[in-house]
């Protein structure tokens, strides 16, 4: 007899949150595989398959020097591959985010399911910034460099493309947040050999189904999503509000699983990044990469009982 679909997840949660503690290095739990098949899309210029949602690093993993706050990380990230995550996304930009990740992956024998996405943020040599970013990653060469905010994309997109074509990196792409540039965006969208392009995206900020999404898929280009919980702000504002009952037609327990599994499941979207210093939250936007997605029936019915509850 089959088991409820909120009963299954509470187990596979529980199963998961048991491994963490018992420091488990084990990165498929089997009862999770065999339960809840993990969802993954194409890149589209390669075919590569990632898992549906990754893991940011903004603010979260930049703790400096604390022994105790980057050992949490280290948990982080060890719970984000129990879960079946690949993208870890991090930048120069994001203070020490790199060396912390790095540290983590050192700790966890350098999982092979790691995709490395950082990016290039500098107004002068990329070439040594994207090298220092490496050493603290602690890898023999990234799998995807983006320039960060349109900065100096004129001169590090080539740079970026070049090493693409001399092996040296595997994907190339560019970024933006909070909607800005959308119009440069596209331009470059429109011109450029690109892989990936990241955006912000959410239930409630939804500029980009207009244009941005529906070229990415016209060009075959990977979308990574980015502030899909506006940092925050959209948990903060529903927690403690109760799901509501078509939560369960999704499997969803968590008002965080609702809010990625309405980004992911628009079809031109890659991967989401949420961000998250704590293992169990990052057990939990795991969860979401699993089992049913919305319709775009419910997908404008989330829409609409969020914009009520917040």
């Amino acid at each position: 007899m089959s088991l409820p679909s909120i009963e299954r997840r509470r187990i596979l949660t529980a199963s998961l949150q048991a491994m963490l503690a018992a420091g488990s290095c084990a990165f498929a739990p089997p009862l999770l595989a065999q339960q809840q098949p993990l969802v993954t899309r194409p890149i589209p210029s390669s075919g590569e398959q990632l898992p549906i949602v990754g893991l940011g690093s903004w603010i979260t993993f930049n703790v400096g020097n604390d022994a105790q706050a980057r050992a949490a990380c280290t948990e982080v990230v060890k719970a984000f591959f129990a879960g079946g995550g690949r993208l870890i996304d991090s930048s120069p930009m994001y203070g020490s985010a790199q060396s912390v990740i790095g540290d983590a992956l050192a700790r966890l024998q350098h999982p092979q399911a790691l995709f490395s996405a950082d990016k290039v943020w500098t107004g002068s040599d990329g070439a040594a910034q994207i090298e220092a970013s490496r050493k603290l990653w602690r890898i023999p060469r990234f799998d995807l460099l983006q320039v960060h905010n349109l900065l100096a994309v004129d001169a590090h997109l080539p740079l970026l493309l070049r090493m693409k074509a001399t092996k040296r990196l595997r994907y190339a792409g560019i970024t933006t947040s909070e909607g800005r540039r959308h119009g440069e965006i596209v331009k470059l969208m429109e011109s450029q050999p690109l892989d990936f392009v990241q955006i912000s995206y959410n239930v409630l900020d939804r500029e980009v189904e207009n244009r941005i999404l529906p070229l990415a898929r016209e060009r075959r280009i990977a979308v990574i999503v980015n502030r899909p919980f506006r940092q925050g702000e959209l948990t903060q504002s529903l927690a403690g509000k109760p799901l509501p009952a078509w939560a369960a037609e999704i499997g969803c327990t968590t008002w965080a699983q609702v809010l990625l599994k309405f980004i992911v499941s628009h079809p031109d979207v890659t991967c989401a990044i949420p961000a998250t210093s704590n293992p169990r939250h990052a057990l939990d936007n795991m969860l979401a990469a699993r089992g049913p997605m919305p319709d775009q029936n419910l997908r404008r019915r989330i829409v609409a009982d969020v914009k009520k509850l917040t």
